[in-house]
Order: structure tokens, then C-alpha cells, then sequence
């Protein structure tokens, strides 16, 4: 079942706001790492995903946390934010009506879909009340969802059956 923002919201506050500061030395401890495709305004949605995401021995790349990027967007961004896409684990893409009515959001999706697809490619969609959102996007790509015991899990388009994200590599 796609991801309640509330729930999001909820672990957003649970957060120490810890974050791997290196992802170069999370890739050298073959700890898995992913890019997190999100819009900027889901601030608290996107790290209450990366604490779930921790919890399942992940790092996730976020470009407003990154110190190294241009405080306004621009050449140098998208060289950085290609380069990322490339060289971790996974590209996510959280699903929100932020996110689906964002410029920069599709474009990212439209880079990674070569590099990252089939295996390494993800949508989060999520729901708020009755809506949910990545719809359009869920019979194309695995998503990640919550598993009937609550965990985190990795799901075929489709597929109702979900492996554990702690099993992927």
C-alpha cells in the first residue's frame, strides 16, 4: 500500500537529522545507497523517507543537503545531479502531487530511466486520504511500499508480494 504522508510526517519528527555526510564512504562500506527524485516543498515528506530508508541500512542523496550545490539551480546542478544518479545504488522517485507537477522532477526520471532501469529504479508512491499519487508511474517502474508487517518493501509492478529493502543490494 503507498506510503500515508502522515506517516511520513510522523517519522520526519522521529529523526536525530543525522545524515551520512559521506556518501563515497557509505559506497566503500557497501552500505546500499540511493538518490532520493523528490520536489522541494515535500521538505518533511522527503526526510521522514530517508529515516525509513536508514532504518532499512540505506543512505539516501538529497540535493538540498548537499553544501556543495549552487544555491540557485544551473548547468553545474543538473552536471552534479547526473552524476549522482549515476554513481549510487538506486534512483527513488517520491510521488507526490508536488513532485509530479514539478520541472526538474521528470526530467531526473527521464535521466535515470536508461541508467537505473529495471533493477534499480523506484517509485514511492504515496497517499493523502484518499488520494493517491505516482499512479501514472506504478506500471512502469518497482515501487517501494509497505509491507504487510510494516517494513519497507521492494514490489514488481503489479505485485502485491514485496521483498524486504534490507535484502537488496
Amino acid at each position: 500500500m503507498p506510503v500515508s504522508m502522515t506517516d511520513l510526517r510522523f517519522e520526519a519528527r522521529m529523526s536525530d537529522q543525522q545524515i551520512v555526510k559521506s556518501l563515497s564512504e557509505a559506497q566503500r562500506s557497501r552500505i546500499t545507497t540511493a538518490f532520493l527524485c523528490h520536489a522541494h516543498k515535500d521538505r518533511v515528506l522527503v526526510q521522514g523517507v530517508v529515516n525509513l530508508l536508514r532504518k532499512a541500512g540505506w543512505r539516501v542523496y538529497v540535493d538540498w543537503m548537499d553544501g556543495s550545490m549552487p544555491s540557485k539551480p544551473n548547468r553545474v546542478t543538473a552536471d552534479k545531479i547526473k552524476k549522482r544518479i549515476r554513481d549510487l545504488d538506486y534512483f527513488l522517485f517520491l510521488a507526490t502531487s508536488n513532485s509530479m507537477d514539478s520541472r526538474w522532477c521528470p526530467w531526473e526520471i527521464g535521466y535515470a530511466d536508461p541508467h537505473k532501469y529495471p533493477e534499480k529504479l523506484f517509485v514511492i508512491p504515496t497517499r493523502d486520504g484518499y488520494s493517491t499519487h505516482g499512479s501514472e508511474y506504478l506500471e512502469l517502474y518497482q515501487r517501494i511500499d509497505l509491507r504487510s508487517d510494516g517494513s519497507l518493501g521492494a514490489f514488481g509492478p503489479g505485485s502485491s508480494i514485496g521483498t524486504d529493502l534490507r535484502n537488496l543490494r
